[in-house]
């Protein structure tokens, strides 16, 4: 499956892309020294590809290049930084605790 991610900074979001075809989204905030994740969604026809998880990997890898922390507030991207822990130091300590994640 050829899948691409781009970052929409016009739209405040990253897209994943099937093809040439928009297959969902990961919305975002960008706030101070963060970038808060607030609504993820693949599209009816591409679910079950396994395609929200390249697209908030890949959004979490960019965020992290862009020296910015994380806040979880979707979740989809919540469950993803709980399951992989490799991204929970992206979470400001300050927000672990608020959110419901490990605090190291």
């Amino acid at each position: 499956m050829d899948t691409r991610v781009e970052q929409n900074t016009d739209h405040k979001r990253f897209e994943i892309y099937v093809g040439t075809q928009l297959a969902g989204l990961a919305a975002y905030e960008n706030a101070d020294a963060n970038r808060a994740f607030v609504h993820t969604e693949v599209y009816p026809q591409f679910e079950g590809q396994g395609l929200a998880k390249i697209l908030i990997k890949d959004a979490l890898d960019k965020t992290r290049a862009d020296g910015l922390g994380v806040l979880p507030f979707c979740p989809f991207v919540h469950r993803y930084v709980s399951k992989n822990p490799e991204y929970l130091e992206l979470v400001p300590k300050w927000a672990r605790e608020r959110l419901g994640l490990p605090a190291a």
